[in-house]
């Protein structure tokens, strides 16, 4: 069964954002600029309109405005 290493679920608890978390707020930042860029690039497809509601949920219990990025 061949995989395309992109994740399917979250694999980790986004309700945390502290000391305990690392670099999950640096992350779920980095990775909603890598979904902007590539929906310049691709165009809206399913799998990055999944991808963006999660970053999205990510980004909201973190407190970040997607806007302000």
């Amino acid at each position: 069964m061949p995989s395309n290493k992109r994740p399917r679920r979250l694999n980790y608890s986004v309700n945390k954002k502290g000391p305990i978390t690392g670099g999950k707020v640096g992350s779920a930042i980095t990775h909603y600029k890598k979904l902007q860029s590539r929906l310049a690039f691709e165009g809206e497809t399913k799998w990055l309109a999944n991808a963006m509601t999660i970053v999205l949920v990510k980004l909201k219990k973190y407190g970040i405005n997607p806007n302000k990025i």
